[in-house]
Order: structure tokens, then sequence, then C-alpha cells
């Protein structure tokens, strides 16, 4: 396996673990959770890497989702 198909992996387990999260800890479907995900500022930044905030725990990610969206 290849360094990008690694990173590719870790960032499809990452966003699935904090997909789910969300959904978990604010009684959200798996859907509205991706699209509040998948709609953000943050999914952009994770999907390219920058500032190397994909390394970030995903519990982390989803409180900074949350700061940054405002949803409760």
């Amino acid at each position: 396996m290849n360094e990008n198909a690694l990173e590719e992996t870790y960032r499809e387990n990452l966003e699935e673990r904090l997909i789910a999260y969300i959904a978990e800890k604010n009684g959200f479907s798996l859907e509205k959770a991706m699209d509040i995900y998948y709609h953000s500022a943050l999914a952009e930044k994770i999907h390219q890497g920058a500032e190397g905030i994909q390394y970030l725990d995903y519990k982390v990610l989803a409180e900074i989702l949350r700061d940054t969206e405002g949803f409760s």
C-alpha cells in the first residue's frame, strides 16, 4: 500500500468515526450527521490535510465542528 492510499484509508476511517460520534452524541440520524459534516469547512480542511488537522482525535474534531457550525 502506498502512502497516498494509506492516507486516504485513514481519512475515510476518521470521517466514519467522526460522523458516527456526531450522530450518537447529539441524537442525530447518521444522515443528518453526514450532512452537517460534509457541508462544513472542517470536512474540506480534513480532505486537504490542512495544518495536520486530520491527525486530531475524532472527538476533538467533533467539538471543533460543533463550535464552528453552531449545532447542538
